[in-house]
């Protein structure tokens, strides 16, 4: 998924409704990361409720229980991620 993709502007949160952030792997590929592949993984995150929902295989995984509480230093993370 793209950032400037038009699906990004109509994907809710299952929970709260509210808008989504596109989050992309910040590391390059091939370089090795002490983050588990599902915190290196394309996911959309809701800031609100603290909640990462995957994407696999180009969709986007919006079930409720499909989404994980990220904890509050990843949250924090994550927020400088989608800041740039």
């Amino acid at each position: 998924m793209k950032p400037d993709d038009p699906l990004l502007r109509i994907l809710a949160c299952p929970l709260d409704k509210g808008p989504l952030h596109l989050v992309v792997p910040d590391t390059p590929a091939g370089k090795d990361t002490e983050e588990a592949p599902a915190e290196a993984a394309e996911a959309l995150y809701n800031p609100r409720l603290h909640r990462r929902y995957p994407i696999i295989d180009g969709i986007p995984q919006l079930l409720p229980d499909s989404g994980r509480q990220v904890s509050d230093d990843e949250h924090e993370e994550l927020l400088k991620r989608m800041a740039t």
